[in-house]
């Protein structure tokens, strides 16, 4: 019988300080709240094993891994990527890393898969910024692309930060798609170019943001017919989020993800979601939003 198979390590507990670990809450929490109202429950969660050395060097540069690994990045390049480093925090990072890649081919049996975390599109090459240190959705696809489990992988990126790593790491590969809709003003100051960006003014609202939306993954699917999708579903289009800036409700959040996952199914292209980013300042907001995604995957795909 075909199940919602959705990644979840305890390592995905983040290992930071308290000051830092605010935003990383989230990642504890929901898989909680998916089991307490019983939208999931044991059957539905696997534990990803660490993605393979040998993948990650098909992404991203060998002299980075090498200086991530083994924790000799430079003071600036550990301040960029926005949190304190240690062995706990990369070994958290291949697991959540390992967890997409093994969700493709889940989501190749069961038409969708999803990551309790993931989304780390700010992870170029070879750099990480933003609190991304590999870029889990890139792996995932080169690996698909390698096995030919897929040929034409469309990258729905609506986190409210441009997915620049993503657009840096694909930037001359014609098999991946990349779509990113973001907010213009928001970081990265300096954004790269996706196959598409949809640039968004500050506080647009949900009939306007949908609207968008549906106009242009209408058309790349028309134009590109992916027959394999990653979804970045940031919950940080929220009007409530504290980095956001956009304007959007939580029910306006969760049409969003229905007008994405009701495209893969439209499409019979397999489906992947990585959660991504989330900061408004109640905890339970961010819980809620991406609690819907999970509770539309199982209403529409099972």
């Amino acid at each position: 019988m075909k199940k919602l198979k959705v990644a979840w390590n305890d390592v995905y507990r983040h290992p930071l300080p308290d000051n830092h670990r605010f935003p990383m809450l989230k990642y504890e929490l929901l898989p909680e709240q998916l089991t307490y109202e019983g939208t999931l429950d044991n059957s539905n969660f696997f534990s990803p094993s660490p993605v393979a050395e040998e993948l990650i060097l098909k992404v991203h540069d060998a002299q980075y891994w090498n200086n991530l690994k083994t924790l000799n990045l430079s003071r600036k390049e550990i301040r960029t990527t926005g949190f304190p480093h240690s062995k706990e925090l990369i070994e958290r990072e291949i697991t959540i890393m390992g967890g997409t890649v093994e969700c493709a081919y889940h989501a190749k049996e069961n038409g969708i898969s999803m990551n309790i975390a993931g989304g780390t599109h700010h992870a170029f090459t070879d750099r990480g910024e933003g609190f991304c240190l590999l870029n889990d959705q890139a792996l995932a696809a080169v690996d698909l692309l390698d096995r030919k489990a897929a040929n034409r992988i469309l990258i729905v990126d609506l986190d409210v930060h441009q997915g620049n790593g993503t657009a840096e790491i694909f930037q001359s590969n014609d098999a991946v798609f990349t779509f990113s809709m973001h907010g213009a003003n928001n970081y990265p100051l300096r954004k790269e170019s996706s196959d598409l960006d949809i640039p968004l003014a500050d506080g647009i609202k949900d009939e306007a943001y949908l609207e968008l939306l549906v106009t242009h993954l209408e058309r790349i699917a028309q134009e590109f017919q992916p027959d394999f999708i990653f979804y970045q579903c940031g919950a940080d289009i929220l009007e409530t989020d504290k980095l956001g800036r956009l304007g959007v409700s939580v029910a306006g959040c969760k049409k969003r993800d229905e007008i994405v996952l009701k495209k893969a199914l439209e499409l019979e292209a397999p489906l992947v979601c990585s959660m991504g980013g989330g900061y408004s300042e109640d905890i339970k907001v961010i819980v809620e939003a991406h609690a819907n995604t999970f509770r539309l995957a199982q209403d529409l795909f099972f």
